[in-house]
C-alpha cells in the first residue's frame, strides 16, 4: 500500500486495477475491485476488496486518506455499492467524505446496485465520469458478473496440449507436455477460482493434488471437484488428505462408497438418477455455495460434455512445441463436437502471451447458452 500523500504521476486507474488483482483468492463471493484517492496530484489513499464480511475497496481507501478524502478524486475499477449487505454502502462513506468526483470503470452487474450506486452519487453533488469499455476492468469481474446475474459460476476451459493437438502420448504419457513457467502460470489459474474440476478418469491416472503451488499465495485452496458417476474415487486419494474441500459429484452411486467417501471427508454432490452427472444441475449447486468460478482441467470427456452443453465461459489453451503424433494419442476435446466447420466454436476477444516458448491462447466462446 502506498503511504498518504504520495506524488503520483501514473494513471489512476491503473493503478486501481492493479490492486484489484491483488484480491486473487481472497474476495470471492465479492467482486475483484481496486481505488485510488488523489488529490492534487497527491496519492492520499488506496485499497482493494478483502475477505467477505471485511472492508471494500474504498473504505480502504477512504480509511488511509482521512481527512485529505475531502475535494478528492476517488478512482474505482466499479461502481460503488449502494445497498446494505455484510458490510454498509460504500456510497454512504463516499458522500460523507466529501470525495468531489468519482471515476468508475464498470456498472456494476448487480442487481441490487447496477446504476444506483452512479444515481446517488450525482444525487448528492458528486461528479461522476464513467470510463466503461476497458477490457481489463470487465475481466477482473467476469466471474461476479456471470454468478451474481445466473447464479452459475463462471467456466474456464484449461487444457495443455502439443503443436498437433495431443494432451498424452498413446501410451497415456503427458508430463510434461507444457514447460515449467507454464505449468506455473496454470497455477496462477488455479489460484485465481473457487473451484479447479476434473473427471474421475483425470483423477484415477494422476492422483492430482489440484492446489496451488509453487507460486507467492495466501489465499485458501479452491475448493475440489471430482465428476465421478459411480463413486470410483479412492478414499487414499491425495486430494482426500489436504486442506481444503473435495466434492464428488455422482449420479449413481451406491451406498456403500457414499459412505465410504464422505467417510475419508469428501462431499457429495448427487444430480439424480442418470449414467452421468447433469453438469448444469451440478453448476447450479455449485453457485448455491457460493463459488463463482470453476477451472475445468480436464479429461477430454468432461471438456467435451461442457462445450457440447454450452457451459464454458472461457478457454486457456496452453500449446507446446513439441510434436507427439499418434492415432491413438488423445486430444484435449471429445464430446459430439461440430457436424461441420460453420458450427465449430471460434473465439472471440482472443489473447496469445508467450512463456519460455509454449503460447497460451485465451478466448471466449461468442455465445453461452447457460
Amino acid at each position: 500500500m502506498a503511504t498518504p500523500e504520495q506524488s503520483f504521476t501514473d494513471d489512476p486507474m491503473a493503478r486501481a486495477m492493479a490492486l484489484a488483482r491483488n484480491t486473487t483468492g481472497t474476495a470471492s463471493p465479492n467482486p475483484s475491485v481496486g481505488a485510488v484517492i488523489v488529490k492534487d496530484g497527491y496519492l492520499v489513499g488506496e485499497g482493494y476488496t478483502q475477505p467477505p464480511g471485511q472492508a471494500h475497496a474504498e473504505i480502504m481507501a477512504l480509511a488511509q486518506a482521512g481527512k485529505e478524502a475531502h475535494g478528492a478524486d476517488l478512482y474505482v475499477t466499479l461502481e460503488p455499492c449502494a445497498h446494505q449487505g455484510r458490510t454498509p454502502p460504500c456510497v454512504d462513506a463516499i458522500i460523507a467524505a466529501g470525495i468531489r468526483r468519482v471515476h468508475i470503470a464498470a456498472l456494476d452487474p448487480n442487481p441490487r446496485t447496477d446504476g444506483s450506486g452512479v444515481a446517488r452519487l450525482e444525487q448528492a453533488s458528486v461528479s461522476v465520469v464513467l470510463r466503461e469499455g476497458s477490457p481489463e476492468s470487465f475481466a477482473l469481474i467476469e466471474a461476479f458478473a456471470k454468478h451474481i446475474t445466473t447464479g452459475i459460476p463462471f467456466v474456464v476451459a484449461k487444457f495443455a496440449m502439443s503443436l498437433d493437438g495431443k494432451i498424452a502420448t498413446r501410451s497415456g504419457d503427458s508430463k510434461w507436455i507444457s514447460n515449467i513457467a507454464a505449468r506455473r502460470h496454470a497455477h496462477v489459474l488455479r489460484a485465481g477460482v473457487d473451484a479447479v474440476m476434473v473427471g474421475i478418469g483425470t483423477a484415477l491416472a494422476d492422483d492430482p493434488q489440484l492446489t496451488v503451488r509453487g507460486i507467492t499465495y495466501a489465499g485458501p485452496q479452491p475448493t475440489r471437484v471430482i465428476i465421478d458417476s459411480t463413486g470410483r474415487l479412492p478414499i487414499d486419494a491425495s486430494m482426500l488428505a489436504l486442506e481444503g474441500t473435495t466434492i464428488v459429484a455422482t449420479s449413481n452411486i451406491a451406498p456403500d462408497k457414499r459412505t465410504a467417501l464422505e467417510t475419508a471427508g469428501a462431499v457429495i454432490i448427487d444430480t439424480g438418477p442418470g449414467i452421468q452427472v447433469d453438469l448444469h444441475h451440478l453448476l447450479v449447486a455449485l453457485g448455491e455455495q457460493q463459488i463463482t468460478s470453476v477451472l475445468v482441467e480436464g479429461g477430454s470427456h468432461l471438456l467435451g460434455s461442457l462445450f457440447d452443453l454450452g457451459l464454458v465461459d472461457k478457454v486457456v489453451s496452453i500449446i507446446a512445441p513439441v510434436i507427439i503424433g499418434g492415432i491413438e494419442a488423445p486430444g484435449p476435446v471429445s464430446g459430439g463436437g461440430a457436424q461441420a466447420m460453420p458450427d465449430a466454436l471460434r473465439l472471440t476477444k482472443v489473447t496469445y502471451e508467450q512463456v519460455d516458448g509454449d503460447i497460451i491462447v485465451t478466448g471466449y466462446p461468442p455465445t453461452r447458452r447457460t
